[in-house]
C-alpha cells in the first residue's frame, strides 16, 4: 500500500466521522424553539463539507485501489463514530456497545488479514 493511499484512507475516515459528529450537533439544535439558525447553519454546512470531502476522497481511493482491499477500512467508521460520540458528545457507551465495537474490530481484522 502506498503512503498516499494510506493517508487518503485515514483522511476519508476522519472526514466521515467528523461529518457525522457535526451533523449530530447541528440536528440537536433543531430541538430548540425557535431554532438558533446562527449556530445551526455553520454546523450543518461544516457537516455537509466534511461528508462531501469523504465522498470525493472515497471516489479517488476506489479509482486507484481494489474495493476488496479498501472496504475493510470503511468498517472502522462505526468504531470511530462511537469513540467520537463518547469523547466529543459526552454520550455514554454501555457494555453492549463496547462488545459491539470489539466484534466489529475483530471482523475488520479478519477481513483485512485475508
Amino acid at each position: 500500500m502506498s503512503t498516499v493511499l494510506l493517508l487518503a484512507l485515514i483522511a476519508s475516515q476522519l472526514c466521515l466521522v467528523s461529518g457525522e459528529l457535526l451533523m449530530k450537533r447541528a440536528m440537536d439544535l433543531t430541538n430548540a424553539t425557535p431554532i438558533p439558525w446562527r449556530r445551526f447553519i455553520p454546523r450543518f454546512l461544516s457537516a455537509i463539507a466534511c461528508m462531501s470531502g469523504w465522498f470525493f476522497l472515497w471516489g479517488g481511493i476506489l479509482q486507484r485501489a481494489d474495493l476488496s482491499f479498501v472496504y475493510p477500512f470503511e468498517g472502522l467508521s462505526p468504531i470511530l463514530v462511537m469513540l467520537g460520540a463518547a469523547i466529543f458528545l459526552k454520550e455514554k457507551l454501555t457494555l453492549r456497545t463496547w462488545i459491539g465495537i470489539a466484534l466489529i474490530s475483530a471482523g475488520v481484522a479478519l477481513v483485512s488479514a485475508s
